[in-house]
């Protein structure tokens, strides 16, 4: 990657309100990131074979469990609706608000089932089957990765 290209980049960084960036090119990675007052230090790193990236967890998850959230062998039965996208899960429209589904009700294909938070904007995913949700698999709240099980329906 040229020094120029560099230059922009960490200009990008210590203009925008951004504290990392992260950009492939090829073979080749480049890292910007803030620390603290500092300015931005460029990281230069060249990968021989094929890049696999590894999630991070984006949040601390809390310590009890929800009684909402099932056990991992649910999941091996029944349809599960997956997360269409990366971003934020919640169970209901607002606040303060009731859930748009409950363990044990009855869904229909096409019904709201939740909304996912996804750069300011939020989403409304529907069910892609109906029957009965046996399971919501995710806490208000959490943070969902794209194909990430979200309900599962009977």
């Amino acid at each position: 990657m040229d020094l120029r290209k560099l230059k922009a980049l960490i200009d990008l960084v210590e203009k925008s309100g951004i504290t990392e960036l992260e950009i492939t090119e090829g073979e080749e990675k480049v890292r910007i990131a803030k620390q603290g007052i500092a300015a931005a230090t460029p990281t230069y790193v060249h990968h021989a074979g094929p890049m696999h990236h590894m999630a991070t967890p984006a949040a601390t998850q809390p310590a009890t469990p929800s009684p909402v959230a099932a056990e991992p062998a649910a999941e091996t039965q029944g349809h599960a609706v997956k997360a269409p996208m990366v971003g934020t899960f919640y169970r209901s429209s607002a606040p303060g608000s009731s859930s748009f589904v409950e363990v044990g009700q009855t869904v229909k294909a096409g019904d709201t089932l939740c909304i996912i938070e996804a750069m300011k904007l939020m989403n409304e995913i529907e069910s892609d089957a109906s029957g009965v949700i046996k399971a919501i698999l995710v806490e208000n709240g959490q943070p969902v990765e794209y194909g990430q099980p979200l309900f599962i329906i009977e």
